[in-house]
């Protein structure tokens, strides 16, 4: 075949390579069959189950009712939500930004998306504790970057050490993720081991691109340590990522934001100039209510979610084989069933995570995430941001099943 006429392919390498979101995936087969009228659970979804608080819907009723909110407004967000996203983390992060230092966004994905396309040039490796959030290194991948996964088992609590990141730094590394309160694993790293990582991060120029949006959903007493606090020092070289759709069940309302030094901002604002302008107004207006009201909705919320996490982690882990780290932040458990697999259960033996979650759904109708959607087989993630019926109802199908 001449070159004039070689067959193309008709998606590009760049989209191929994507793979879909595995724990969008699950939670649209869950209610597929739940809309068939099937009895399912479903454990994968990380929304809350709550409804937006009343005050931040009345807002987005005015303000859908003011012709202002009709037209364009700056790619960058409105001002007004920019300067509350600013006190907002004075006062909860205990650090000061500039408003001109904040893009809001279309939800917290499209902030991660363009923090690490303003940052990674191809090549570059980032490194990216595991288990990790799937979105994670494919947008890092999509940015021409190499994620390096670097793993920390329930036997370290689902926390990565510096030593372990020194070991798996070269002279590639760009960047580091850092998320906590963690999804998928609910770990939430203390006030210290935040600035040991924070300064090993500083003193090699490495940049830190750190998720901070389930900050206000802790328990135990754990307190969730904004990187910046952590080493001020840092802010040169450092990617705050946000938003308000866990804190403030709003995730269909898809506002999140990114703080950081004012060229990666600016560079990240031309991209979503080009990509989708501005955010919707109405949707900005909402979350100006929400983040200038006061907290006592997101208390409501989290000691609910702390009940169905106690619930949940003495059922799953009275479970023979699982072993369950209790998660100290945001609405996750990630049990370590490697004690369970290879284990013959109602004909079948499942020898890694993927066929375990397929056996639960097929033979109970509980739909869980793999972990092989954020990193090695061998664990499986639930989600408490459900009722606490379905919730009881759902790891006791489970506990049956495994015996």
């Amino acid at each position: 075949m001449s070159a004039s006429t070689t067959v193309k392919p008709r998606v590009s390498a760049r989209l191929a390579a994507i793979a879909e979101s595995a724990t969008l995936a699950v939670d649209a087969r869950a209610k597929a069959l739940k809309a068939a009228g099937r009895p399912v659970i479903g454990f994968g979804a990380g929304e809350p189950d709550f409804p937006t608080p009343d005050y931040i819907v009345q807002a987005a009723v005015a303000a859908a009712q003011d012709p202002a909110n009709h037209r364009y407004t700056p790619a960058k967000g409105l001002p007004a939500l920019r300067e509350a996203i600013a006190a907002k983390t004075l006062r909860d992060g205990g650090y000061e930004v500039s408003a001109d230092d904040v893009l809001v966004t279309n939800g917290g994905k499209q902030a991660v998306y363009e923090a690490f396309a303003a940052v990674v040039d191809p090549g570059d490796e980032v490194l990216l504790p595991a288990p990790y959030w799937t979105t994670y290194p494919e947008t890092i991948t999509l940015a021409g970057g190499r994620p390096v996964p670097v793993l920390a088992g329930a036997e370290q609590e689902y926390k990565v050490t510096v030593e372990q990141l020194a070991a798996a730094r070269t002279d590639a590394t760009k960047a580091l993720v850092f998320c906590s309160p963690a999804n998928p694993t609910g770990a939430v790293y203390t006030p210290e081991e935040t600035a040991e990582i924070g300064r090993w991060a500083l003193e090699h120029g490495v940049w830190v691109i750190t998720d901070e949006i389930y900050e206000h959903l802790v328990y135990d007493g754990a307190v969730a340590t904004p990187m910046l606090r952590a080493v001020p020092e840092l802010a040169e070289t450092t990617i705050v990522l946000n938003g308000v759709a866990k804190t403030y069940a709003m995730t269909g309302w898809r506002v999140g934001w990114l703080t950081g030094p004012a060229d990666v901002v600016k560079a990240a604002t031309n991209l979503q100039s080009h990509l989708t302008s501005n955010v919707a107004n109405v949707s900005q207006r909402a979350a100006i209510a929400a983040l200038t009201g006061d907290l006592s909705a997101v208390a409501q919320m989290r000691a609910a979610f702390d009940r169905r996490r106690r619930t949940m982690v003495e059922m799953l882990s009275a479970i023979d084989g699982v072993v369950l780290p209790t998660p100290q932040g945001a609405f996750y458990t990630y049990p370590d069933v490697q004690g369970v697999l290879g284990r013959t259960i109602r004909g079948r033996t499942p020898t890694t995570s993927a066929e375990l979650a397929a056996l639960i759904l097929d033979e109970v109708e509980v739909a869980v995430v793999p972990g092989e959607a954020f990193g090695p087989s061998g664990y499986l993630r639930l989600s408490y941001a459900l009722g606490d019926e379905d919730l009881v109802e759902g790891v006791g199908r489970i506990a049956e099943l495994l015996g």
